[in-house]
């Protein structure tokens, strides 16, 4: 198959791309720089969708970036690194004379609100009730295709990605390997992790698969809380985990909106991913940590 990927060059792109290209597809990158391999979406607004048999969309701007401050132009920025492009896909799906098979999109857990007692499967009527879930529901709306589009469409809400090359892990390894690494606020939230692997394998799974179509979770079927994360990682780099991070610090660090990402949690459950047929390769979480660990 060919796939084309909006947004694939970045961490989850490069393991998508490399677990497609295992598999025998051929794969192009939009991106806003041209090359081998890749188109730009300004080439995509003039030209249009190139012959595909499916297209994935990836891009959004990283919400928890530390370097940015919380206000109103960088929350414009998250919205519209997620919603202008991915209309932008759309918009060259449904002008297509000859669309893809297949629309895969990301959206994210952010769907669901944050809860000590709820457990969230797909089925879970979404809410808006603040910044991420609102975020979440017009992001997954902006992806909609018409009703009648012969084009199956799949919706992957991912998960805290842990791999070797970036996401949550490349953000927390230093404090942990020099010994300062500790729960998060009061470490009883829920963590719902994802290895990269699985979460490239699931978005593959979709786009390979006829039956499989609406909303997938993208997350390991074994949650664990941040204090379960914060001992397994522990455990993996053979370091103490014994400083806790304040939540005052986190708020003051993110802002309040991005603080409960992370003070905060959801029990997700990947329900239809695994009604799917979908089989996971690291879904407990030392086995997870110790293979991102193995090769840091």
């Amino acid at each position: 198959m060919q796939v084309i990927i909006g947004g694939g060059s970045g961490f989850l792109g490069t393991a998508i791309r490399r677990t497609l290209q295992q598999n025998g597809h051929k794969v192009t990158i939009i991106s806003r720089t041209s090359g081998a391999d890749r188109i730009t979406w300004n080439q995509l607004e003039k030209t249009g969708l190139p012959q595909c048999d499916a297209v994935v969309g990836l891009s959004g701007e990283n919400i928890l970036n530390p370097l940015k401050r919380w206000n109103e132009q960088f929350q414009n920025e998250v919205r519209d690194s997620r919603l202008k492009t991915t209309a932008s896909l759309v918009k060259a799906i449904t002008q297509s004379t000859n669309p893809p098979k297949v629309f895969v999109n990301t959206s994210a857990i952010g769907i669901y609100p944050s809860s000590a007692t709820e457990v969230y499967t797909e089925d879970f009527p979404a809410k808006d009730i603040d910044y991420m879930t609102k975020l979440c529901i017009d992001w997954e709306e902006a992806a909609r295709l018409p009703s009648n589009h012969k084009t199956r469409q799949v919706i992957v809400r991912t998960g805290l990605v842990l791999g070797k090359d970036g996401g949550a892990i490349q953000q927390m390894i230093w404090p942990f390997w020099f010994g300062v690494g500790g729960i998060i606020g009061s470490g009883t939230q829920y963590f719902p992790w994802i290895h990269v692997d699985d979460l490239a394998g699931i978005f593959t799974h979709a786009i390979e698969n006829d039956d499989v179509t609406g909303v997938l979770n993208g997350v390991s079927p074994k949650i664990v809380t941040n204090h379960g994360f914060t001992k397994a990682f522990g455990r993996a780099l053979c370091r103490p985990t014994i400083f806790p991070l304040p939540g005052f610090v986190v708020n003051a660090m993110f802002g309040p909106d991005r603080g409960v990402m992370l003070l905060e949690g959801q029990n997700v459950k990947p329900k239809r991913t695994l009604e799917s047929g979908y089989k996971y390769r690291y879904d407990d979480i030392d086995e997870a940590l110790k293979d991102i660990v193995s090769s840091k």
